[in-house]
């Protein structure tokens, strides 16, 4: 065999042989194989993992609250800038959100202030008068009524700050007041042995306190939130009512704190005495009443659909209905319309007829004037239920003549 022989047996031999796959290929392929197969594992798992990202993000998060006023909340109706600001002066704050809290943390303080911001209400006297002999001053920011009197005797509530007033100033001679000047706030006032903060220069305030100095009232919590504390004297009220103490409790009560005596009524609490004996009498009427009016009064009847009502009927209905809504005008309309359709139709106008040559078309028909025609079918206009009558029957007088013709 010859050497071209034996390069051509090579090449055919070559050529008959298949291509193998390349690597590359062949691995590309099986992951898409795979993926196809555990797609539903795949997806699953991408959730676990954002579950666990957002819970960890949630982990960082944690040492803020959403809560209004509290002094771990940057939101702009927290208060955690007055927090910050005055434990960089070298004041302890401690937020709680418990009494039992709250009484521990002034008990360790040699002395402290007690920030009380209970919007709910949840304090009862007892619970208010225990923070009141613990504490040395207590700041309560926009009490409630129940909350106000629990507090020292002497404060009243007195309404809130007009809408359009922009700055108040002190109209006092109390030291903190003086030192701070003039504040932008909105809220409540409150009457007291010391008012500050007067709207109308007298009166109640948004700062009242009482004679000694302990209890505070602030009617407004623009004058702590974030959002309001760098308006006008906002900052230096709050920073100098609230720092008068090396030590100072930040307290937002929470449901926990309602005491157990303060349950709701039952239903048998809430009833009159006379229930017990009317109730069993009032029950027994009922019941003979069920009897007396729901008996059966025979088996229903089905009536084929639809129903075909009579153009009379319906149109009846229609009448009624209008003479009791005194719809004078509408019926009006609609008599005039359909004389109108039924004259045109008549007399082959078409119906694309307009007013004029229906009304000329009709008088060249009847024996009166042309005018009068006009003044029925088009002019006139009823204006009560006689006119309507009236109107009527000249309509039908004329539409009749003209198709008798």
């Amino acid at each position: 065999m010859t050497t071209t022989e034996r390069g051509r047996e090579g090449t055919a031999t070559a050529a008959a042989e298949p291509l193998a796959p390349t690597g590359g290929l062949s691995a590309g392929r099986r992951s898409k194989d795979w993926l196809r197969q555990h797609i539903v594992w795949v997806g699953l798992a991408a959730v676990l993992i954002g579950l666990v990202i957002f819970l960890a993000i949630g982990n960082v998060a944690g040492a803020t609250d959403s809560r209004r006023l509290s002094a771990r909340n940057p939101a702009p109706d927290g208060g955690m800038a007055a927090a910050e600001i005055l434990g960089q002066h070298g004041v302890a704050v401690t937020p709680t959100d418990s009494l039992d809290d709250t009484l521990d943390a002034v008990s360790a303080a040699e002395g402290a202030t007690v920030l009380l911001f209970d919007a709910q209400g949840f304090l009862d006297r007892s619970q208010l008068e225990e923070i009141t002999d613990a504490a040395d001053r207590v700041v309560v920011v926009t009490p409630r009524l129940r909350t106000l009197n629990g507090l020292a005797e002497g404060f009243r509530p007195g309404g809130v700050v007009p809408e359009a007033t922009q700055n108040i100033n002190p109209g006092c001679s109390q030291d903190d007041a003086l030192a701070a000047g003039p504040v932008a706030a909105q809220g409540s006032v409150f009457s007291g042995p010391t008012v500050c903060y007067a709207p109308s220069g007298k009166g109640p305030g948004l700062y009242a306190a009482s004679a000694d100095g302990k209890v505070i009232v602030l009617g407004s919590r623009d004058l702590v939130d974030n959002e309001h504390l760098a308006l006008e004297g906002n900052a230096a009220l709050t920073l100098r009512t609230l720092g008068n103490n090396a030590n100072l409790v930040w307290y937002i009560p929470g449901v926990g704190d309602i005491p157990a005596s303060n349950s709701s009524p039952t239903l048998n609490e809430l009833a009159p005495r006379w229930l017990a004996f009317a109730g069993p009498w009032l029950g027994l009427v009922a019941l003979l009443a069920i009897f007396w009016r729901g008996r059966r009064m025979g088996p229903l009847v089905f009536e084929p659909l639809p129903v075909v009502v009579k153009a009379s009927e319906t149109a009846e209905g229609r009448a009624r209905l209008y003479q009791d809504s005194r719809a004078v005008e509408r019926a009006a309309r609609n008599l005039r319309a359909g004389a109108l359709s039924r004259l045109a139709k008549h007399f082959n106008l078409g119906p694309d007829a307009t007013k004029e040559a229906i009304l000329d078309t009709t008088a060249n028909h009847v024996e009166q004037p042309a005018t009068e025609v006009r003044h029925v079918l088009i002019d006139f206009m009823p204006q009560n239920e006689g006119q309507l009558v009236q109107w009527a029957q000249q309509i039908e007088r004329i539409e009749q003549e003209a198709i008798a013709r």
